[in-house]
């Protein structure tokens, strides 16, 4: 599974309905699961982003489609990086030339 850091800010729409942002988190988790991912953790932030997520994913593809279909209902607007743990990121550096 791969990992993802989604960084997510409310549109004018998603504050305007603010209070269904808990509805709109679980629907966003029944969301994940149709195409291969799942919110490992969730967080309201002060600062530059409002909601940061982890997700993992089965892959690229399964990641792009959770956040399109995510910024389709039109409450937030997203950010996806991609994340590689210490294990990944010690092996992609042991293998450098």
């Amino acid at each position: 599974m791969a990992t993802f850091i989604l960084l997510a800010d409310y549109s004018d729409q998603g504050i305007r309905t603010i209070k269904d942002s808990p509805k709109r988190l679980d629907a966003a988790r029944d969301t994940a699961k149709r195409f291969g991912a799942t919110i490992k953790d969730f967080y309201l932030c002060l600062g530059m982003h409002d909601i940061i997520a982890i997700v993992e994913a089965d892959s690229d593809d399964a990641m792009a489609k959770f956040a399109l279909s995510l910024g389709s209902v039109g409450a937030v607007r997203t950010t996806t990086l991609r994340a590689f743990g210490e294990p990944e990121y010690r092996k992609i550096m042991g293998e450098l030339t």
